[in-house]
């Protein structure tokens, strides 16, 4: 029985580190359940009706570098998946080459092995792309209901009675000239 003189392994072993690497870069907001509960809670739960003015835009902002991170996350995450493309090609094509040139059993067996180890990265790729592109559109939904919450705040905050207009003595000229 003779072995294949070709191994894959290794360029699909990089493959998947690049793109595993992306996903762990992920800026604010990761992809933990934990984290995630704690950053929800912290920044997306009830809108603090007492909160000053100064809290409730910080708060916003926050809230919007969450999106805007998850939205450039899930872009590094699609180019990182399409610098795959090439190396996966040269790959499959290898691969393929190894396969209809194997002299026995035994190599044609491991071809398809590592064609199909080249299959599980490529889906694995697809994994990372939805989990990225769900991520951003999840913290752009988020971020849209606390900003409608926050929205409900003020309004209720302007719309409740207050001292209102208190006339006083105008002044308009220095009388003392």
């Amino acid at each position: 029985l003779a072995s294949l003189p070709h191994s894959s392994l290794q360029q699909i072993q990089q493959a998947v580190g690049r793109t595993q690497s992306l996903l762990q870069q992920a800026q604010n907001i990761a992809f933990d359940v934990q984290q995630i509960d704690q950053a929800f809670q912290q920044n997306y739960a009830n809108i603090d009706m007492n909160a000053s003015e100064q809290q409730l835009v910080a708060d916003a902002r926050s809230r919007w570098e969450n999106t805007v991170g998850g939205l450039q996350d899930a872009m590094r995450v699609q180019a990182g998946v399409v610098g795959n493309i090439e190396t996966n090609r040269a790959q499959m094509s290898a691969l393929v080459g190894q396969s209809q040139g194997a002299t026995g059993a035994l190599q044609a067996t491991q071809a398809g092995n590592q064609l199909l180890a080249l299959q599980a990265q490529q889906l694995a790729d697809l994994t990372a792309v939805v989990a990225a592109n769900g991520r951003a559109l999840a913290l752009t939904d988020a971020e849209r209901a606390a900003a409608a919450e926050q929205g409900r705040v003020q309004r209720e905050r302007f719309l409740t009675p207050g001292s209102g207009y208190q006339p006083g003595n105008a002044q308009m000229f220095n009388s003392g000239n």
